[in-house]
């Protein structure tokens, strides 16, 4: 697979990547704005933008307009918002190449933000806060990067607080899209069955005469972290959620690839050692994952898992007793080979879909500045050794920066936060 990066006069980031078997494409237009650049009186307003971008343009006034437009074409269309980034895209046919460009351009340039449907999609908002209120399995991820960062925009929540989504006014989404929506701050990605040629021409046309503005900056992630934290959040539930992590490194440190695959060695798949030792021995969890997550500057790998309130405290002991035989570098090579093949094969699954073409291209642009191809991503997760995978075990699994967050009814975690150590 290989691609080509264009970049227009305005600065806006063109990669297209002709994938010549696909009868679809990919339309997604990132963003480098997302809720660390928020602050205390618009936190939330990334992710409440991003619903904004579906409610109507100068052109097409209406969301009724433009969701009939995308189901008339048989298309998908959506958008995401995280800390560092948010997305917009449409799938389809690449016949209606012309109409998914043309469209997103509109809806990044020309949103109306009427003031009734900004009182409107407030109450969704709320609804969608309320919404992960009752999963716990997504909130717990909220928790755990409180935990981690804090009063900060990286602590507080993608979804903002009701209070300040009620308090939201259509100036406030004027000045936002202003500080951040500039096209030297975005990428956009045409992934599937196209010609490359008449593709730049497209963007060109419907890109091309669209304003700079000047980039606010973020805040920068201070981590001074020297012992064991934990985070309770009471709530009944049938199950009890927990995550236990350590800090790590951002995007560019050379670490990243080593501790992808340790996570891949701990909780990557149905042979992993948590997933093992928690569900397939004990029967205490349904779920139980490890991940390893990297921010521009900063980073974690944590475990989770959903289990019985009654063998909580069982499963907490379990997983903290595997992490110490990680720590003490108890990894074969062979579970480094096994890890490696387990992530190479689910990587090349998802470069199936032009979506997650386009999203891959993406995010290495906005975040990372530079682009690999997946045949070189292939090759850095090759590259990894048994010996860097037990020397990351060594060096993050420390006592200094471990962290774990419970949801769950108890009034008190004292019987989970005595097994907090390595």
């Amino acid at each position: 697979m290989n691609y080509k990066r264009t970049q227009l006069s305005n600065g806006l980031r063109v990669i297209t990547v002709p994938m010549p078997s696909f009868e679809s494409v990919t339309v997604l237009v990132m963003v480098g704005a997302g809720s660390r650049y928020e602050n205390k009186k618009n936190n939330g307003i990334s992710h409440f933008l991003e619903h904004m971008a579906f409610k109507g343009t100068k052109n097409r006034p209406s969301a009724l307009e433009i969701s009939g437009l995308i189901d008339g074409i048989g298309g998908e269309f959506n958008a995401g918002t995280g800390r560092e980034f948010t997305d917009y895209y449409i799938k389809t046919q690449s016949t209606h190449l012309e109409l998914c460009i043309d469209l997103l351009s509109d809806m990044l340039q020309n949103l109306l933000l009427d003031k009734e449907e900004i009182e409107k999609e407030k109450g969704v908002i709320i609804e969608e806060i309320n919404m992960y209120e009752d999963t716990p399995m997504r909130k717990l991820g909220d928790v755990y990067e409180h935990l981690l960062y804090g009063d900060t925009p990286m602590g507080w929540d993608v979804t903002g607080t009701k209070e300040v989504i009620r308090s939201i006014t259509q100036e406030d989404f004027a000045n936002y899209m202003k500080s951040l929506y500039s096209p030297d701050n975005m990428s956009i990605v045409i992934a599937g069955g196209i010609d490359e040629g008449k593709t730049l021409e497209l963007v060109e046309k419907y890109f091309g005469q669209m304003p700079k503005n000047p980039i606010i900056k973020a805040e920068k992630v201070v981590e001074t972290q020297k012992k064991p934290a934990f985070a309770l959040k009471t709530k009944q539930t049938e199950q009890v959620h927990f995550g236990i992590g350590v800090r790590t490194v951002g995007l560019h440190h050379q670490d990243r690839y080593p501790l992808d695959v340790l996570a891949a060695v701990m909780g990557g798949g149905m042979s992993s050692r948590l997933f093992h030792e928690i569900r397939e021995k004990r029967g205490l969890a349904y779920y139980v994952r490890t991940s390893s997550y990297n921010n521009v500057d900063c980073g974690t790998l944590i475990s989770t898992a959903g289990v019985d309130p009654a063998r909580a405290e069982e499963a907490v002991k379990v997983m903290m007793e595997e992490y110490r035989k990680i720590k003490d570098k108890k990894i074969s090579d062979e579970e480094v080979r096994k890890a490696k093949e387990y992530m190479k094969g689910h990587f090349v699954l998802d470069l199936e879909d032009s979506r997650s073409v386009a999203e891959l291209y993406s995010s290495q642009e906005i975040l990372e500045g530079t682009i690999d191809n997946p045949d070189e991503i292939l090759k850095k997760i090759d590259a990894v050794t048994p010996t860097q995978v037990r020397e990351v075990a060594a060096k993050y699994l420390i006592n200094e920066t471990l962290n774990m967050a419970i949801i769950g009814n108890f009034k008190s975690g004292e019987q989970f936060e005595k097994h907090l150590s390595l």
